[in-house]
């Protein structure tokens, strides 16, 4: 009979016929408390989209209000291998060295004289191209400085389209990393590229030459206003050409930038503001 007890009861407790209750509880009941949570979670939505909303309307849609960054700019290198930055190949093999002119081509392709003509403005050169806005009117889309790719002379691809490659003279592109706002230079002293062996390699590395003549990045690219604010940004670059660096041995290699407001490397990160690589030219077969 105490089974036949507990049975009923807990049919008592999902549905009571005598009471009309469910689980414990009346219609009208249930309503209330459905009818409580809508409204509460109502609530907290309206107060979370008021939130947001408020903090919205605090952003610039154009440039980052906090920006967490080193004080100096990353480089990177180009031809890029994968993940890695070893430009190895044989002069002989072809195809060893095909692949990074091809590289290059694609990465210089927006740098055509043409497609910069389009694009961008001719710029007054070594001052810096400020544009600033008037009050709360902002002034964008904001204008870029071309970058011609004809600047890099025998490292543009044009009148050499394998960059050097398949006579053991390769041709390196460097570019500083986007920073918004930055003037990377004082007294109208430009920033400029200088690459060297290091210790181990130093009698290795032989003659080198820089496009544009110095490795000088130019003041008119400064400053970076943003993706949104500058669409048709054009990074400049800077093209080392290594003339007649030893063969059939790795050659270690590092770039930094030199520039009198610019420190190079810091605690958080003492590669900023330089780039190693490793170069190796074989002539004949490994």
């Amino acid at each position: 009979m105490a089974k036949d007890g507990e049975k009923g009861g807990w049919k008592d407790f999902i549905w009571n016929p005598r009471t009309r209750e469910f689980l414990g509880r009346t219609a009208s009941s249930w309503g209330l408390i459905l009818l409580f949570y809508v409204v509460f979670y109502i609530f907290l939505g309206g107060l979370f989209a008021l939130t947001m909303y408020v903090m919205l309307q605090t952003l610039d849609d154009h440039k980052p209000t906090w920006q967490d960054r080193l004080s100096t700019p990353g480089m990177v290198i180009r031809p890029k291998a994968d993940e890695t930055f070893e430009i190895v190949y044989s002069i002989k093999d072809t195809e060893s060295w095909d692949m990074y002119a091809q590289a290059l081509d694609k990465f210089l392709a927006p740098y055509n004289n043409s497609v910069q003509a389009q694009k961008n403005d001719m710029c007054t050169p070594n001052k810096y191209f400020l544009q600033e806005d008037s009050g709360d009117v902002k002034n964008n889309p904001k204008r870029s400085c071309q970058f011609n790719r004809t600047i890099l002379e025998d490292c543009s691809g044009i009148n050499d389209r394998y960059y050097g490659y398949q006579d053991g003279k390769p041709c390196i592109i460097i570019k500083l990393n986007r920073v918004i706002g930055m003037l990377p230079a004082k007294d109208g002293q430009a920033p400029f590229v200088t690459c060297g062996a290091k210790r181990e390699d130093s009698d290795k590395i032989g003659e080198l030459e820089y496009f544009p003549p110095n490795g000088t990045f130019n003041l008119m690219y400064y400053p970076y206003y943003g993706k949104k604010a500058q669409v048709n940004y054009s990074q400049p670059l800077v093209a080392v050409k290594f003339l007649n660096i030893t063969t059939n041995q790795d050659v270690n290699i590092e770039c930094k930038i030199n520039a009198n407001n610019i420190p190079i490397g810091s605690e958080r990160d003492k590669f900023a503001g330089r780039v190693s690589f490793k170069l190796r030219i074989n002539t004949v077969p490994n």
